[in-house]
């Protein structure tokens, strides 16, 4: 599996580039961009909670949605315009009250029409598993 970063984005370009939208919102940092894997992190904050005082599923997946979305921003193929979508799908193994929740986002497949993604939420403070992830992402090309 081929791996090359975009030239021009950086954790930097990441973080603003979301922070006026969901992503800034809801407190989600880039902390980590490498080849074929980007790490971010989110604090829990009462916006991500549901009425039931358990961390929203929805803030898990949108986590690890940006952190899969920004990694494939960051590898697309040159000439490629952008990217959307496809397909995600998330397990939920546990939660938590308060603190910060991490996410890896890990390459499976980077090909030239679409990349495939996984990633592993976990608890910041104790390494425990909070969810897995994965997400397939259709690359779009310039309309000939």
């Amino acid at each position: 599996m081929m791996s090359i970063l975009r030239p021009g984005i950086s954790i930097e370009v990441l973080n603003e580039r979301g922070s006026e939208y969901l992503p800034g919102y809801l407190g989600i940092e880039i902390i980590e961009l490498a080849p074929n894997t980007l790490t971010s992190r989110m604090p829990v904050r009462k916006l991500h909670v549901a009425p039931n005082e358990f961390l929203h599923a929805a803030s898990v997946v949108a986590l690890a949605d940006t952190a899969c979305g920004y990694a494939t921003l960051a590898h697309l193929p040159e000439g490629a315009q952008s990217f959307t979508t496809i397909e995600l799908k998330s397990n939920h193994l546990g939660t938590v009250r308060d603190g910060s929740i991490a996410c890896v986002a890990t390459a499976q497949h980077l090909g030239r029409t679409t990349q495939v993604w996984d990633a592993v939420v976990t608890d910041e403070a104790s390494g425990r598993k909070l969810a897995l992830f994965r997400c397939t992402q259709m690359i779009l090309w310039p309309k000939q």
